[in-house]
């Protein structure tokens, strides 16, 4: 089986069970594959709950989609990611650069997003 990545966001619809939220072809997508997240996901989740944007620990909300959905973190090299991530230079959203560098640094993986940028730079990215 093949390997994707999710988004921030797709963690979130996942945990919160908005699955109508998702494309179909993310859909296709997250049924398909061994799911992972960057840990770089994990840390805007924290961020994010800190901000008061989401209402869940990161921890906590990673938990349930590792029970729930098999979604495991992924454990490239950190310094592997961080090679790649300097090539993802069309954005200077950190957040965004490690996440996608994750995807393209594990055999350009698919990366379920519905962020327009992602999806128009990184050419794996999955809507």
């Amino acid at each position: 089986m093949s390997f994707a990545y999710l988004d921030t966001h797709v963690a979130v619809y996942l945990h919160d069970g908005a699955l109508e939220k998702l494309s179909k072809s993310a859909k296709r997508e997250i049924e398909a594959s061994d799911l992972l997240i960057s840990p770089m996901v994990l840390f805007e989740l924290d961020y994010l709950q800190k901000r008061k944007k989401i209402g869940i620990p990161a921890r906590d909300l990673y938990h349930t989609i590792h029970i729930d959905f098999g979604v495991r973190m992924c454990g490239l090299p950190f310094p592997k990611v961080v090679d790649a991530a300097i090539d993802v230079d069309w954005t200077s959203d950190p957040f965004d650069r490690l996440i996608v560098a994750q995807a393209k640094a594990n055999r350009d993986s698919p990366l379920i997003t519905k962020d327009e940028l992602i999806r128009e730079k990184y050419l794996r990215a999955v809507w």
